[in-house]
């Protein structure tokens, strides 16, 4: 008797968790729990953060979907999730915009930290992080028998990227980087431009480009939240697409800059603006023509602490920041890579002498003695421009009188 009242108490139980469950993609040997960490799932993206929920143990709380809200706006249906009843087990989905991330009060904290980017060098990256949190209402009566829920999520994005891509175009790259692990994800691009009203992108001839042509160049930043700035960190070049390649000219890091590199803009929105001269790498002597590859290192800013990140040049030293410095560091670093530009040489072949005779080593004049040299042959031709007048003038004395024929006059007696 005990055994059937037993296996009757069991039955009544899996029939009423059945019909909570009921409708929904739960089951309910999983899924007959109060929640935990595991049940909610964080995917930080580049416009949106995606939060998904495990929806049964919700209802086994004794809760609706309805009951779920960020950040505990429940009476604003914006800050409410719904319902994915698609997947095993059902979800609440909720998606949350950075551009307007503010709206359902998430919070967003950029700090900054000093330390090493993917080269080495030391520099200032900030790292913004966005946090909120989705619970559940507190009941108006003085107890409750119904467990309160709270999820926490935070998604951390290092405003620092080194965008790689070895398969580029003939001109430029325009590089996706993936979202992964609170990354923070842009598009970004760097193009390259015939001049600097930066409007026709440049188009490279198959003979390539004449040696010292000016070649604008612009990192862009597309699909980003407008509160975020482009500022270029460190630009350089290298003989292949590699951007690790040990071989490299460095165009401007810091306060350092080539003297043929201009920057126009950095820093103060979403697209940074360079030129700089076309040049071949001397590793191509041999070539008709040479292929330089462009990459930079870029950072994303607010654009009120752009200007702290900037270098004073001046002193060479960074803003200081120590009260404002935490111990992260950059991580998950991208590349933007643009090329192959090829530069065309407008030498005429060598032969292998001809190629021994450049190889070998090359009497060089200083200015002082150049000075010299050009003195002397100044005086000697003028010392010989006065001995050519002497002998002429002292000619013209030694010469004999005219004797003049004809009849005299008398009137000069």
């Amino acid at each position: 008797m005990e055994q059937i009242c037993l296996i009757l108490l069991l039955i009544s139980k899996a029939l009423s968790v059945g019909a909570q469950f009921n409708g929904y993609n739960c089951d309910a040997n999983f899924h007959s729990r109060f929640p935990a960490e595991r049940d909610i799932s964080v995917y930080c993206g580049v416009q949106t953060i995606t939060l998904k929920i495990n929806f049964c143990p919700v209802l086994f709380s004794g809760y609706t979907d309805t009951d779920l809200a960020l950040n505990g706006r429940h009476g604003d249906a914006h800050c409410r999730g719904f319902i994915n009843n698609n997947t095993f087990p059902t979800v609440v989905l909720f998606s949350i915009s950075l551009a307007t991330l503010e709206t359902c009060g998430n919070a967003l904290v950029v700090s900054t930290a000093q330390g090493p980017n993917a080269y080495g060098n030391l520099s200032l990256v900030q790292i913004g992080n966005i946090s909120g949190y989705i619970d559940t209402p507190d009941p108006p009566t003085i107890i409750s028998y119904l467990p309160g829920l709270l999820y926490k999520f935070s998604c951390s994005y290092p405003l620092e990227y080194l965008v790689n891509n070895t398969q580029l175009a003939s001109s430029a790259a325009a590089i996706s980087v993936k979202d992964s692990n609170g990354t923070f994800v842009s598009t970004l691009s760097l193009l390259l431009y015939n001049d600097s009203s930066y409007v026709q992108q440049l188009s490279i001839p198959m003979a390539g480009l004449t040696l010292k042509t000016r070649v604008f160049a612009a990192v862009k930043a597309t699909n980003l939240d407008r509160r975020w700035n482009v500022l270029m960190d460190y630009c350089y070049t290298t003989a292949s697409g590699n951007p690790n390649d040990e071989l490299r000219y460095d165009l401007f890091f810091s306060c350092d800059k080539d003297p043929q590199t201009t920057v126009f803009e950095n820093g103060k929105s979403q697209m940074g603006r360079f030129a700089f001269e076309v040049f071949r790498f001397v590793k191509h002597k041999n070539q008709k023509m040479s292929t330089v590859f462009l990459h930079c290192v870029t950072k994303l800013c607010r654009a009120d602490d752009c200007p702290m990140l900037m270098p004073i040049c001046g002193s060479r030293k960074k803003r200081d920041v120590s009260e404002r410095t935490e111990s992260n560091s950059a991580s998950g670093n991208a590349i933007i890579t643009a090329g192959p530009i090829i530069t065309r040489s407008d030498e005429t072949p060598m032969n292998n002498s001809q190629l021994a005779q450049l190889n070998s080593p090359v009497f060089r004049m200083n200015t002082v003695t150049s000075a010299l040299i050009s003195g002397i042959i100044i005086l000697g031709v003028m010392s010989l421009c006065f001995f050519i007048l002497s002998l002429t003038l002292l000619k013209g004395k030694r010469a004999p009188p005219t004797i003049l024929s004809g009849a005299r006059n008398p009137a000069f007696n």
